[in-house]
């Protein structure tokens, strides 16, 4: 029997491979539904494809121009369209590519409903890790990574028992500017920050990784998915991005997971896990590598990482402060209204002024969540915006 999959980001990096595997596989898999942002040009072609019975766009008015076009397909909107896409399909397991605070209600919804999930979306933890975790752990769901980080933990502590682990270990390619001092960054210009050494991403993520803050993100993700102390999870900068991540155990073996920078792969175990089968990736040629370099993290060098520690260490809805505020002051560097440096000033004052206002909560619900995220996103905005009109 096939597996039916809800598809959620299908126009993003993420769900465009996902749906390369999903055509590799087609004997194992089946999709049910899928969304889709602000680009629909791609919606024919995966209905032609893949034959869904489900369809969620981000406006209406798309919606309802698919809805006259495809009659026989269910077409939800907006966020809550996101929710019904999970609720109403009736399929076993749901791959959340989504980016962006809207991934966390859908996350949520996944669990709640029982679903298989396989999660590339950031900020369902990075926001919403206790609640989300503890909502796994009741329903008995082994939340599958897809972040190729993630991935790579997930598969080194197959087999090894936690108590056994030493610390994690996370890989950092240092971004655009890994070369360069802190001096060197206080006039570099948008296109430079986007022209990520290693491979081709997403605007945002390629400005996180310059800032580190994606890594930071990804310390957060995996306190929260393997259930680790910060104290044991580390980063190290790694250029060549061969090595995604490794476990240290406590007899100081080191298991590492090493391939080419190919997010099927990680996607294809999430989806087929545990199994393993064969793809089209290319495969490592360990001898056309020749050496593989690590490096010292440094905190002073990247703020925003250590940022990160701290807000994952407090907890509750500090992470979603931290989001709300780097999402926006990446928004405002990419227009060119603030220089790169800037990003790490206003998040650091965004998240002192949140702490000074009394708004954090170490239980918080996932309403204030949600609303965290949007005051934080909000007040970088307004505090540009104001230093704009003098």
């Amino acid at each position: 029997m096939k597996t039916s999959v809800v598809l959620l980001g299908a126009s993003g990096s993420i769900g465009s491979q996902t749906l390369d595997v999903l055509r590799q596989y087609r004997d194992r898999f089946e999709l049910a539904a899928f969304s889709v942002g602000r680009r629909t040009e791609i919606i024919d072609s995966v209905i032609a494809e893949f034959h869904p019975g489900f369809l969620t766009v981000k406006e209406e008015k798309d919606a309802e121009f698919f809805r006259r076009k495809y009659p026989e397909i269910r077409v939800y909107s907006g966020d809550e369209g996101l929710l019904e896409l999970i609720s109403q399909s009736g399929a076993d397991m749901v791959i959340n590519a989504l980016t962006g605070y809207i991934g966390l209600r859908p996350t949520v919804c996944a669990l709640e409903c029982g679903k298989m999930l396989a999660l590339a979306n950031k900020e369902s933890l990075v926001m919403g890790g206790k609640i989300v975790t503890d909502l796994a752990k009741k329903k008995g769901i082994l939340i599958r990574p897809i972040d190729s980080e993630h991935s790579a933990i997930f598969q080194a502590l197959q087999g090894n028992k936690k108590e056994q682990v030493e610390k994690l270990i996370i890989t950092a390619s240092g971004g655009s500017f890994r070369n360069r001092t802190r001096k060197e960054l206080e006039n570099v210009t948008v296109s430079e920050a986007l022209a990520h050494p290693n491979w081709s991403m997403g605007k945002k993520i390629t400005i996180d990784s310059a800032t580190m803050m994606n890594k930071g993100f990804e310390v957060i993700e995996a306190h929260w998915l393997f259930d680790m102390d910060y104290d044991r999870i580390e980063t190290v900068l790694h250029p060549e991005s061969i090595v995604h991540s490794l476990v240290e155990y406590k007899d100081g073996a080191m298991i590492a997971e090493l391939g080419t920078a190919d997010m099927r792969v990680p996607i294809q175990y999430a989806l087929l896990y545990p199994e393993r089968m064969p793809n089209t990736t290319k495969k490592l040629h360990l001898p056309d590598i020749g050496s593989l370099t690590f490096r010292e993290m440094s905190f002073e060098r990247y703020p925003l990482l250590k940022l990160a520690y701290d807000a994952g260490r407090q907890g509750g809805n500090l992470g979603a402060a931290l989001n709300g505020a780097n999402e926006a002051a990446v928004k405002l560097f990419l227009e060119e209204k603030i220089s790169f440096l800037d990003i790490e000033r206003y998040v650091e004052e965004t998240l002192e002024v949140f702490r000074k206002n009394g708004m954090y909560r170490k239980d918080a619900d996932l309403e204030n969540i949600l609303e965290s995220d949007h005051w934080a996103y909000r007040y970088v905005k307004e505090k540009v915006k104001c230093l704009c009109r003098h």
